[in-house]
């Protein structure tokens, strides 16, 4: 089934707007209680002009070594955020995903100062401005940068939606051909993973909206997780998945229904509703 365009879109336009006010507030009561990271709060927060901004310095400073300084990424990852509004919209709908998702998040700064999964998921929407710009040298460095910082590799030519929720993250694997619908949420260790050598076929899963995959789960080939359906952990998933059903075990067996539309947004990893 080909992608549908409506499922890769942010529901709100302005919501980088609105993401920013809130950690700009946060960012101000931080620096009161906590005067020693004023440091880190003025260059990443209070000293940027917009959450563009603010994404570009602190990927820019998580990412930066001998042979690509601060100076050199920061105004490469800026120039990707501000070319593409799109990019910046699945950002913000980022961070809310995991102010909404993630019971030990208090607030928006939070994600955007020490979550990894979350910068290494930005460090992909960068990635893919610049491949999608021709630019695929550079897109797969900072694949390879931040797969070494962040133990998470998504390929820069992977189609992701906004809302994605990557829950502690390490281990995390996406290659080139998948798709991710929006407000799918993720565990720790999971694959989305090829079969096969072949080249420029599909040959990575597509996982529609709402989907919760479990932490450990490898799911391989192209094949499709339906809407609102829910993977167990550490389950190996080998062949399409029904809309708003739970598998688990390997390989994976349907061993249950889900009555709700979204699993993802509630993270209920319980194996049967019904």
């Amino acid at each position: 089934m080909p992608l549908r365009p409506e499922q890769m879109r942010p529901a709100e336009t302005d919501l980088p707007v609105k993401v920013w006010a809130h950690i700009c507030a946060a960012a101000a009561k931080v620096v009161k209680e906590e005067p020693v990271m004023s440091v880190l709060l003025d260059e990443v927060v209070l000293d940027c002009n917009s959450l563009a901004d603010a994404v570009a310095v602190r990927l820019a400073r998580k990412l930066s070594r001998r042979d690509m300084s601060r100076d050199t990424l920061e105004p490469i990852i800026r120039g990707a955020l501000l070319r593409d509004p799109l990019t910046m919209e699945c950002i913000a709908a980022d961070l809310m995903a995991i102010a909404e998702r993630d019971a030990a998040c208090n607030c928006l700064l939070e994600p955007l100062l020490f979550f990894k999964g979350f910068h290494a998921l930005a460090t992909y929407r960068v990635a893919h401005v610049l491949w999608q710009s021709g630019r695929q040298m550079l897109a797969l460095l900072f694949q390879s940068i931040g797969s070494e910082v962040f133990g998470i590799d998504i390929h820069p030519a992977a189609r992701i939606g906004s809302g994605i929720f990557m829950d502690h993250g390490t281990g995390i694997v996406i290659g080139e051909t998948a798709i991710v619908e929006n407000n799918v949420s993720m565990l720790h260790e999971v694959t989305l993973g090829g079969t096969g050598k072949e080249k420029g076929g599909a040959r990575h899963p597509i996982v529609r909206s709402g989907v919760l995959i479990g932490a450990g789960a490898k799911i391989l080939g192209r094949i499709e997780i339906g809407e609102g359906a829910k993977v167990a952990a550490s389950s190996v998933v080998l062949r399409d998945v029904a809309p708003h059903t739970t598998v688990a075990g390997v390989p994976a067996e349907v061993v249950g229904t889900v009555g709700e539309a979204a699993p993802a947004l509630g993270m209920q990893q319980n194996l049967s509703e019904s």
